[in-house]
């Protein structure tokens, strides 16, 4: 019998990694994690289920759900009430149980030999648990006898897509609000107006869709009908919809379409007009007013817009740094805000750090499982919870490189675990962390359980994370370059020993950033990197036989939320990085747009990230393949180029991809720095 608590702590987690593998019958990775879990030696086979007993009548919709999964995977059973004996059926009842917060998504899931009870405070609740349930149902149709208490550690848990820049059709909303109900977030932030567009029919001004007034996707919107009926299917799986509009910045599409700036007395008349609209059209509880980037001219434009929402029986959000709020508006943190304006008193949603449009997917995965959501252990009456965003500033060439070139669906599961779970770690961080840590060991177990989920519901959907954490480096330096990044040293000398030299810093990770381009707030793997410096990195990795590996290599993600500068023709990058295996140099891609400047939103991304183009095929030995990467810096100065920021980073990870899987897996080989 094994037991993990609601403390958080990493031994619990430990136990339960090797109680799974020391049962009978291994128990299935859950995501997220239940807050209290308890195994037994029983189990209980769904095919010997008599039917689903409804105690309480007011879950009929999520017992037509259970039936619905039970019936695909063939076993059909019939709902019962509540005078039905219990023997051998899952019970479905509103009941008291015991939360230590937000009891009213709390459930109480228990298998045994008889059967399955699902018990919770409120329909969400139950479910939630059914989320559970039909992850235990996926090891088969015997499941494992568990006891578990559950509930969530933040009230907001959410999902933002800017579909103003690029348009997204109902049904890869659909998809990706499918998959947000089954880890249990439930705010969806549907981000509607830009300066590329506005996609929010308004029956008054029908030249805010029109096709001439967009940049891109023209005279693509969503109407009334389609915007009711997104509210509804989030609501069907306890999902708010919040819709945004931006206003008065990130507003040139209105400006085009009306002939006026919002902050005019013309355009605040128009302003006002459409939010009278969406008021009474959609029946919600929240209204985002954007509200960021923007210099205010007219101080009474968001006051007036706000008592007009409330007037409405309405809460307003917006971003924050941003326009001069009341104590009522939630904020929704992009960066910290300055506290002598600010005292924070009003409610705030934390999404610092959280745009996945400009990381890679394996750093993606590690900072987000890392962060203590603003700066808390769990939620309380001033901090909701976190919203996850994607922000493709850049044009795309399909509304799916959306999902492909953002780690949308691995940051989901990331995200799902530390904002139900709660816990995590104050700083940003963006390495793993020493192998003896509490952090790496979680992080490993963590990974364990992300993979199973990707194999197990993501085989048609794209899941853009591999395995990294068998990877591991020995890294050199620094060695002063004096700014010339052409300088070499010895690592990478013929006569070098690697395998017994001492390395400077020990690293974990397919993705290595030694240091991050926002600077201090983000934690990397140089505890004190330094300008004008180069460093190396070692590693080595078995082969069975001489064969040709599929690699994902390289030294810099380009951001979707950015423009930068494409590498250069017969570069990696723009600081001179330079990978060898076995004492040859690795060459990078033929890239499809060698040099391309930067400022240049509208030129979708083709071939400059590792896990969207075709991967390197390196000739292999047999035994082991000694991997050497050479990583200069220059200045840390963003501004000489803000659109090519440096990037202090590299990534190396032999892949495969199994017949008719549309994802790449890591390889299972052996990784050894001999350190």
């Amino acid at each position: 019998m094994l037991k993990v608590n609601n403390k958080y702590a990493l031994s619990f987690l430990v136990l339960l990694f090797v109680a799974c593998v020391n049962s009978k019958q291994q128990p299935v990775s859950i995501i997220p994690q239940p807050q209290s879990l308890e195994w037994t030696n029983e189990s209980f086979d769904v095919n010997k289920c008599k039917g689903i007993i409804v105690k309480t009548s007011s879950l009929k919709k999520e017992a037509r759900l259970l039936q619905q999964v039970l019936a695909e995977k063939g076993n059909r059973v019939d709902l019962l009430d509540a005078t039905y004996p219990e023997k051998h059926a899952i019970v479905l009842q509103l009941d008291t149980v015991r939360a230590d917060y937000l009891a009213e998504e709390a459930y109480r899931l228990q298998v045994n030999g008889n059967g399955i009870r699902l018990s919770a405070n409120s329909a969400h609740g139950i479910f939630n648990g059914l989320q559970t349930l039909f992850q235990l149902m996926e090891a088969g149709l015997s499941i494992q006898g568990c006891d578990m208490v559950d509930f969530p550690a933040y009230k907001w848990r959410g999902y933002m897509v800017d579909v103003g820049r690029n348009y997204q059709s109902l049904e890869l909303l659909k998809q990706q609000i499918d998959q947000m109900a089954r880890y249990k977030l439930n705010v969806f932030h549907f981000h509607l107006t830009e300066d590329v567009a506005w996609r929010l029919q308004i029956e008054q001004y029908p030249q805010l869709t029109a096709a001439e007034h967009m940049l891109r996707n023209k005279g693509q919107f969503y109407s009334i009908a389609q915007v009711k009926e997104l509210i509804e299917y989030c609501r069907e799986r306890y999902i708010t919809l919040v819709p945004e509009i931006d206003m008065p910045g990130h507003s040139a599409a209105f400006s085009r379409a009306m002939g006026v700036d919002m902050q005019s007395a013309k355009g605040f008349q128009i302003v006002k007009n459409i939010m009278e609209e969406v008021c009474r059209t959609y029946n919600l509880p929240y209204i985002h007013i954007g509200a960021d980037e923007v210099k205010i001219n007219n101080p009474q434009f968001l006051p007036e817009i706000t008592q007009l929402i409330q007037r409405h029986q309405k809460k307003v959000i917006g971003w924050a740094p941003g326009g001069n709020y009341d104590d009522q508006t939630i904020r929704q943190l992009w960066k910290d805000e300055d506290k002598q304006e600010n005292a924070q008193t009003s409610p705030y949603i934390d999404s610092k750090f959280l745009y996945i449009s400009d990381f890679d997917p394996l750093s993606t995965v590690v900072t987000i499982f890392n962060r203590q959501v603003g700066g808390k252990p769990r939620g309380d009456s001033q901090l909701l919870g976190a919203e996850f965003c994607l922000w493709n500033d850049r044009k795309v060439t399909r509304e799916s490189d959306l999902v492909s070139m953002n780690a949308v669906y691995p940051a989901m599961l990331a995200f799902a675990e530390r904002s139900w779970r709660g816990g995590g770690y104050p700083e940003v961080v963006f390495s793993i962390g020493a192998d003896s840590s509490d952090r790496a060991k979680a992080f490993v177990e963590f990974e364990k359980r992300l993979l199973d989920h990707k194999h197990k519901y993501f085989s048609k959907l794209p899941f853009n994370y591999v395995k990294q954490t068998h990877i591991k480096w020995k890294l050199f330096g620094p060695f002063e370059n004096n700014g010339d990044l052409s300088t070499t040293y010895w690592p990478e000398s013929r006569q070098a020993v690697l395998d017994d030299s001492a390395a400077s810093l020990n690293a974990t990770g397919g993705t290595i950033w030694l240091w991050h381009t926002h600077g201090p707030p983000v934690k990397a793997w140089l505890p004190a990197p330094e300008e004008n410096t180069t460093w190396y990195a070692y590693t080595k990795f078995w082969s069975d036989a001489d064969s040709a590996f599929s690699i994902w290599a390289d030294f810099k993600d380009l951001s979707k939320s950015g423009a930068d500068a494409t590498p250069p023709m017969g570069e990696w990058d723009y600081m001179q990085s330079k990978l060898w295996v076995n004492g040859k140099p690795i060459a990078p891609p033929k890239w499809t747009f060698p040099g391309r400047p930067s400022g240049q939103l509208e030129a979708p991304l083709v071939d400059e990230g590792f896990y969207y183009r075709p991967p390197q095929i390196l000739k292999v030995k047999k035994g082991w393949n000694k991997v050497l990467v050479k990583l200069p810096m220059a200045s840390f100065d963003p501004l000489l180029d803000w659109q090519v920021p440096p990037k202090w980073m590299f990534t190396f990870i032999p892949v495969y991809r199994g017949e008719g899987d549309i994802n790449y897996s890591s390889m299972d080989i052996r990784f050894e720095p001999n350190n």
